[in-house]
């Protein structure tokens, strides 16, 4: 079985989500990563809080878990679950958890999650740009079926064709 670090960039792009507008991961899932536990990632942004502003790390409102707890199919409270809303952390807040957690992995894989990052803001970019393609070919799909409706009722009235 590979560890994380060995799985690379793209075991880690599946912990990555979209969340109020950012890209962000889940503390435990950070934790997982650096092979610590979800606590003492915590204890140590607790000790740190200067470092971490709403914008680099927030809590998630219920709502928002319970949402995520059904895309991921995390365990309920009956058997283990969290007992805690978590925290998640935008790129910026990882880049920062990486400073805190002083160890051999965290660096490594904050690295390979910078990466990560990059390589999903790229896809939503490229996505971004498909998207405007697309949009503009409904526009001129929608424009040719207005010509073709026109074209249809001047052949069957008889009269003279206006574009």
């Amino acid at each position: 079985m590979k560890s994380e670090l060995e799985k690379g960039i793209e075991g880690i792009g599946i912990r990555i989500f979209s969340l109020r507008s950012n890209q962000v991961m889940l503390d435990s899932d950070l934790a997982d990563l650096y092979n610590v536990e979800t606590k003492q990632i915590n204890r140590l942004v607790k000790r740190n809080l200067e470092r971490f502003p709403n914008t680099f790390m927030f809590k998630i409102e219920k709502e928002e878990w319970e949402n995520l707890k059904y895309q991921f199919g995390t365990s309920s409270l009956i058997y283990g679950g969290r007992r805690h809303l978590p925290y998640v952390f935008t790129e910026q807040g990882v880049a920062m958890l990486s400073a805190v957690v002083r160890s051999t992995i965290a660096i490594k894989i904050s690295i390979q999650i910078m990466e990560a990052f990059v390589q999903m803001r790229n896809l939503i970019a490229s996505n971004g740009e498909l998207f405007q393609k697309v949009v503009s070919l409904e526009k001129k799909q929608f424009i040719a079926d207005q010509n073709f409706e026109k074209i249809f009722k001047a052949l069957e009235v008889g009269q003279p064709l206006v574009l």
